[in-house]
């Protein structure tokens, strides 16, 4: 049981990591809002100047509800979160392990730091089309940056793990056990293929699977495709008008 106070500090926590107390505005070119929208920001659908975080409020919740879940139902396993931008998920997800006082899961922090993977004649078509590298410049967050964010928030510690590089690369030999909660944000078809295959083999029974991007055509068909190779039949709930999430059952 989370104590009021517990309660307080993760609710500021989601406050403060979409930056819904001071109001940053969008980037100036992204989509047609003229200075912060509160319901934008509440569903994710801006691209914050200085937010940590682009998910927006309900699916901030959505994280922390996964992961309270996980933790009374005892569903053993760590965290993950392929794609962090300024890795304000991954601070949530941090948060929620100590505000219970969770020392026995580590928080992974997957991520190319580089923005995402420049498309060519090989690519996904899907991922062609879309061609989302072109907003590199506002998608690349190094490390460093990263890190630095965790510390602000006095949660970079030894429960936190960074895997750096892409993901068909680094997830393949990652050194992680077993999961309990995995959130997908890297967009693309292949970036969403490559977790999902390496990832959900490692996903307890009783874990959940969130897919921030299932809004996106390339994203939600990687989804579409795996689940119908591996006769995955959960039912896919919606978290708002992008994100949705799954629990495995089996």
């Amino acid at each position: 049981m989370l104590s009021r106070g517990g309660e307080l500090y993760l609710e500021l926590m989601k406050r403060v990591l979409a930056n819904v107390v001071y109001e940053d505005a969008p980037v100036g070119w992204y989509g047609d809002l003229d200075g912060y929208d509160t319901k934008a920001r509440s569903q994710g659908l801006d691209l914050p100047t200085t937010a940590h975080t682009m998910v927006g409020l309900k699916r901030l919740a959505n994280v922390q509800a996964c992961v309270e879940r996980v933790i009374r139902d005892k569903v053993p396993g760590d965290l993950i979160e392929t794609g962090v931008w300024r890795g304000g998920v991954c601070i949530l997800m941090r948060a929620v392990l100590e505000a219970y006082g969770v020392r026995d899961r580590r928080v992974w922090v997957a991520d190319s730091f580089e923005g995402v993977p420049v498309v060519h004649s090989a690519s996904h078509p899907l991922d062609r089309d879309m061609a989302l590298h072109r907003i590199n410049g506002v998608l690349k967050i190094s490390q460093e940056e990263v890190r630095e964010n965790f510390s602000r928030y006095g949660l970079l510690d030894g429960q936190v793990d960074f895997l750096a590089g892409w993901f068909n690369e680094t997830l393949p030999g990652a050194p992680v056990d077993s999961l309990a909660v995995m959130r997908l944000d890297g967009d693309l078809y292949e970036s969403t293929m490559d977790a999902l295959t390496h990832l959900y083999p490692k996903l307890s029974v009783g874990g959940f699977v969130i897919i921030d991007d299932y809004n996106i055509e390339p994203c939600r068909q990687a989804v579409w495709d795996y689940r119908s190779r591996y006769g995955i039949e959960e039912p896919i709930e919606p978290v708002d008008t992008c994100g949705v999430h799954w629990r495995r059952t089996g």
